[in-house]
Parts: structure tokens; sequence; C-alpha cells
């Protein structure tokens, strides 16, 4: 085929093809080389307004119109009914990491509300990173299909973290639909699960759900209910994606572990390993279809553990480092260097009423994996043949 004309939007350029079939045109992202037929007249349908080429939804149309609530999608009956009307399956994913005094809680009432009492959810994962304490026993007991990462395509070990449970996980699960659910939530709530599918259940167009919540937390024994992203969200994510990723900004939550989204659309994504995942995840699921194929939805109260200052240091470095690497790629950022991945800490100790200081380091790599679709053993598993 040869280009008709290139078209040049907003975001990226574009060819257009005419096929053999003189009634028929594609178009191909040059980024993704994905492509989306822009006339067809067997379906009399022009898809010049609405396809990837022309991205025509604003930051505020989106905003509203992509924001949902979890109770909304209560009636589980009916979402149950359109599961199978569409032939999905659905299945739910837990990343997991020592985390023995939750685990067993989330995974029985997922059990027990959504695969027991109600069949909506198909499969119940947790993907462990190497566990010391009992969480694969509490799993287990709980009903969950347990694995450790490193069992899982053996010839791609060598990286531990969220991430990589996550993409780990593509293989080891066969629905079509994917939850991923943090393992340390202490208010655990089918809404969670059904919240995050209804959306995808109902509406064909959407392909990633990400999660919102109210934040009641107890840090430092003083509770409050906060409406936003937690710390690292707004002190370094959300200014971020304020200086490099605008038309992200109206995400109340960018790193919610609390997404779902089709097979279709993870497997072909890239997953950092760590706990950079979510944003990553995010920002090329915008490259890839812009905001119209992404929603938010709103799923009331959410309790999990508050992480020391420590921690979060660590994790906020990670995602600053998918931050660069996604920047640097679609060039708003030049880097002269590779990502650092080597991070100094200054720690505190109090010995005989002096303060002792030390610098210590350590390093924080998120590494990235190629898109589960590129995995031989996993074309061969589902009988794919690779890109879209």
């Amino acid at each position: 085929m040869k280009p008709k004309l290139v078209i040049e939007t907003r975001k990226a350029p574009f060819l257009v093809f005419s096929t053999e079939r003189f009634d028929e045109m594609l178009c191909y992202d040059i980024l993704s080389m994905s492509k989306t037929i822009l006339f067809n007249s067997e379906s009399n349908q022009s898809a010049w307004l609405k396809g990837p080429c022309f991205k025509n939804m604003n930051l505020d149309e989106w905003f509203k119109k992509r924001r949902f609530k979890a109770k909304s999608y209560s009636d589980i009956d009916r979402l149950i009914k359109y599961k199978k009307e569409k032939e999905e399956t659905i299945a739910v994913v837990i990343p997991a990491f020592n985390e023995e005094e939750r685990i067993g809680k989330v995974v029985r009432e997922i059990k027990k509300k959504l695969m027991d009492e109600k069949p909506l959810v198909d499969e119940l994962v947790v993907v462990d990173s190497g566990s010391k304490d009992n969480t694969k026993k509490e799993a287990e007991e709980a009903g969950a299909d347990f694995y450790f990462a490193a069992d899982i395509l053996k010839r791609y070990n060598g990286e531990r973290g969220k991430g990589e449970n996550m993409w780990k996980s593509l293989y080891v699960t066969e629905s079509s639909i994917i939850v991923y659910m943090d393992a340390d939530i202490e208010n655990i709530h089918p809404r969670f699960v059904y919240g995050l599918v209804g959306p995808l259940l109902t509406k064909d167009y959407l392909k990633l759900v990400k999660s919102f919540f109210d934040r009641p937390t107890s840090c430092n024994g003083e509770g409050e209910d906060v409406l936003g992203g937690g710390r690292v969200t707004e002190l370094l994510v959300r200014p971020l994606l304020n200086m490099y990723f605008p038309s992200l900004v109206g995400f109340v939550q960018p790193l919610s572990g609390q997404v779902a989204g089709r097979r279709s659309l993870f497997e072909q994504l890239n997953y950092f390993t760590g706990y950079g995942v979510d944003i990553g995840l995010l920002i090329d699921t915008y490259k890839k279809y812009d905001l119209e194929s992404i929603a938010q939805l709103d799923i009331g109260s959410l309790r999990h553990r508050c992480h020391d200052l420590h921690h979060l240091s660590q994790m906020a470095f990670g995602v600053l480092q998918v931050f660069a690497e996604r920047a640097h790629v679609l060039g708003k950022v030049i880097m002269s260097e590779d990502v650092r991945r080597r991070y100094h800490v200054v720690n505190r100790k109090e010995e005989k009423n002096t303060a002792n200081y030390e610098l210590k380091k350590k390093y924080v790599t998120e590494r990235e994996r190629d898109p589960m679709i590129t995995i031989k053993n996993y074309r061969k598993k589902f009988h794919k043949n690779g890109f879209e």
C-alpha cells in the first residue's frame, strides 16, 4: 500500500493508506503502528472522527464523561449477564510480598462474594515476590491460586517487584479482563472489583479503568479523610504530570493499584518491574489509545497500610525513573546519560542522646519488561501471532 497523505495531529503523525479495496482506508499510528479502519462501505460508517487518528475529546470533556461511580455497577447479576453475552472472563490478580496479615481477608471476601455467591470472577490469583512469612499459606487457605513469580517463565527471572508480579500474572491467567488489586487493603469490599469491571463490560470502547477513593489515613496517630492522591502522588507525580503529561492531570490517583483492563491491552504494553508499573501502564495506554479509552472510577473509601517516609522515598525514586524513561522516549526531556538507579539516603540514629548521621546507598531499579505478546511461550500458550 502507498500512503495517500500524512496527517499531523497534536500527538503523533499518522499515515493514511488506501487498501486494495477501493472502499476501505486504514490509518496507521507511526509510533505504535496500530491501525484503525477509517471507512468501510460494508459498515457504512466513518471512523474519521472517533479513531486514534483524530482525538477530539479534550481534558475537561474527558473528566466529565469518563468518571464513574462503583455504586452504579452494584447490580452484579446484570454484570454477570453482560459477561456471558459478551463471552468475557474475569481474573483478579493480587501482587504480594510479606502480606500474611491481610492477604487472607482480601482473598476470602472476593472469593465468597464474587465467586461462590455471585459467579462474576473466574480466576483469583496471587503472584508473590518471594515472601518469607505465611503469605502463601494464608492466600491458599483463603481460596486463591498462588504462584511465586520466580516459578513463572523462569527464563525471564532476575527481577523482583510489584510490576514483575503483574507482568508474569498474564502468563498464568487466561481471562479476557484482568483486575489488579493491592494485597494490603484493610476494608476490602466487592465494589472494588465489580466497580472496576462494570465499565469494561458495558462500554466496549474502554480499555483501562483506574480507581480513585477517599483515603482515611492514620499516619502518626492522626486520622483524616483525604480525597486525592497519596504523598508520593501529590508531592511528585502530580507536578510531573502537569509539567510533562498535562493530558493526564485529571486522574485523581494516578498511582492507584486498583485497576482493571483488557488482556488485549495489557499484553501489548511494557511493564516496569517495581512500583512505577502503575504510572507506566497509564502513560503507555494514553500513548497508544488516548484519553477516550481510559476511565476512572470512584470506589468509595479504601484503607491500606500507611508507609513510612523512608519507604515512600524509595518508591518515589522508582516512579521518577519511569517518568524520566517515558519523557525521554517521547521527546519531552532529552537525557544526556542513562537514568540513575543508585539512591542515597541519610539515616539518623540516636546514640547516648546524640544524633549521628550516616550516608547509605542502595539500588532502586525499575527495569522494563517487554510486552507479554512478544514472549514466545505466551504466544504459543494463547495461540497468538503478535501485535495487533
